[in-house]
């Protein structure tokens, strides 16, 4: 995400940046006090998202968004200023957002999270996970396959429980529910796990899993979620979601209600 600040103030410029510094710590902020430097910019730049004040020397923020918008069509802008009589003016550009000073770290989110060009999530690691319908493990943009059925529902059970150290029992209970947890049962189990360390290995992906002796857990840092972003406040990710999480297990169904409860909530 690439994020230009403009205001003449320089004190104002700095608490902006600040703030969206806070806000949005993975984020490129760039920040100007003069406008003309601002489409030089753009004019060798694309960017996501631009924080403009409005009343500013030669070019002032509503003459620089149209321009802005020129060199950048799908330009998420956002005025910052003090005054209230723009408003009309702004929205008539179909602009992403119009915020009052003094700006809050809580507006400055809500603005970021309801933007009018929303972004598209770009995977951060070689492993990306779908839970959203059926489940599905993707390196480097193509399906892993699993040489066993138990090993893939293995994994989206460690995917369901993020991170959590599950332990033999508990897997064979979840893998095979309708027979009893005996020697035979944690012998499988055991079985299951090597085949899918054996198939992570060969992908070349085996530390998304955390394993010991006892307990096994999956590695979130290593991956990319679509569960793990739309829980984490990811609102395009929560869009996402129709209604279907790993509809390919039926234990998943506790986890689908949690995902129904946390997107109406947010309508």
């Amino acid at each position: 995400m690439k994020i230009i600040a403009v205001d003449d103030e320089q004190l104002a410029l700095q608490n902006l940046v600040t703030m969206l510094r806070r806000v949005e710590a993975a984020a490129e902020i760039v920040s100007f006090s003069d406008s003309q430097e601002v489409l030089s910019y753009l004019a060798e730049n694309q960017a996501d998202i631009a924080f403009l004040d409005i009343e500013m020397g030669e070019l002032n923020g509503i003459a620089l968004a149209v321009k802005c918008k020129e060199l950048c069509s799908t330009i998420n802008i956002i005025f910052v200023t003090g005054y209230s009589q723009y408003m009309q003016t702004a929205f008539q550009l179909h602009v992403s957002g119009y915020l009052m000073k003094p700006v809050r770290e809580k507006d400055l989110r809500e603005e970021l999270d309801n933007l009018r060009f929303p972004l598209p999530h770009i995977p951060e690691h070689r492993v990306r996970i779908q839970t959203f319908g059926n489940f599905e493990v993707f390196v480097d943009g193509k399906p892993l396959d699993f040489p066993r059925a138990k090993s893939k529902e293995c994994l989206a059970y460690l995917i369901d429980r993020r991170g959590a150290r599950i332990s033999v029992s508990e897997l064979a209970s979840v893998l095979w529910e309708d027979r009893p947890c005996d020697g035979t049962a944690q012998n499988n189990v055991h079985q299951v796990i090597f085949t899918l360390m054996k198939a992570l290995k060969e992908a070349g992906i085996q530390n998304i899993i955390n394993k010991s002796r006892r307990t096994i857990g999956v590695n979130i840092s290593e991956i990319d979620c679509d569960y793990y972003a739309a829980i984490s406040g990811d609102l395009t990710q929560l869009n996402v979601f129709a209604g279907e999480y790993m509809t390919n297990y039926s234990w998943a169904e506790f986890t689908l209600g949690n995902l129904v409860e946390q997107k109406t909530n947010r309508k």
